[in-house]
């Protein structure tokens, strides 16, 4: 009987499946007893986690082009910058230039100049303005057909009406302020086109040309005026030449 038991308890033990489940935790207990276990865990685990990082970085850098090649779409999006719509560039910027205030300049004259503190007597004499017995320099010049008919009077550039109504030595005027901070103005008018804070463009009627106190003896005219950083300036030095 004792012989038969030892037989059967030598002969079942090994035999049975938790049998062999002791035996394999102990080996992997006996593993984890190692000292080198635990670090080279982290380092494995470690290394899984960056490649996954970079991974999915990656995706949103890169794409295929056509041929199946990576392009560094990152590296792309440099050069254009944010928000960029290259089909809203404009391809050429024209920037609007000085015209004569009337439609033909054939057809008009000036009959009185801008007063240059540098020029002969002769043209001082010239851009003179008799009132009275005062003598006032011209700070524009003044322009007339030949046949001293009154003719329309249009802007010089496009811009804003700051300014529209009579002056009793100067009549009608008509004043524009433009965005390069220049401001034209424009008197001796028989009448008036435009009023006050209204937008104007280049070549717009905004008056015709009349007659006025202080220059009565010119007869039918336009006395034109600009005005740069609050001092009057020569206008024909603003007007293209290819606009005469």
């Amino acid at each position: 009987m004792n012989e038969n038991k030892g037989k059967e308890t030598r002969q079942s033990a090994p035999k049975t499946s938790i049998g062999v489940e002791v035996v394999q935790t102990s080996k992997w207990k006996r593993w984890l007893g190692k000292k080198w276990a635990f670090p080279a865990m982290y380092m494995a685990a470690a290394a899984i986690i960056l490649a996954l990082m970079w991974t999915i970085q990656d995706s949103g850098k890169t794409a295929l082009d056509s041929n199946g090649l990576a392009i560094d779409t990152e590296a792309q999006n440099e050069l254009v910058p944010e928000g960029d719509n290259l089909d809203a560039l404009p391809v050429n910027i024209q920037v609007e230039t000085m015209q004569w205030p009337v439609e033909d300049r054939s057809q008009v004259e000036v009959i009185m100049p801008f007063f240059e503190a540098d020029a002969s007597n002769e043209d001082k004499q010239a851009a003179i303005i008799e009132q009275e017995d005062t003598l006032v320099p011209s700070m524009g010049i003044a322009l007339q057909r030949q046949d001293d008919q009154p003719f329309d009077v249009l802007a010089a550039m496009s811009g804003k009406v700051t300014r529209a109504g009579n002056l009793p030595l100067v009549g009608n005027l008509v004043e524009l302020t433009h965005e390069n901070g220049l401001v034209t103005v424009y008197y001796s008018l028989s009448e008036t086109a435009v009023t006050k804070g209204q937008e104007v463009n280049q070549g717009d009627v905004i008056a015709k040309a009349g007659r006025n106190e202080i220059e009565k003896n010119l007869g039918v005219h336009v006395h034109f005026e600009v005005i740069s950083n609050g001092e009057p300036v020569n206008p024909e030095s603003f007007i293209v030449s290819n606009s005469q």
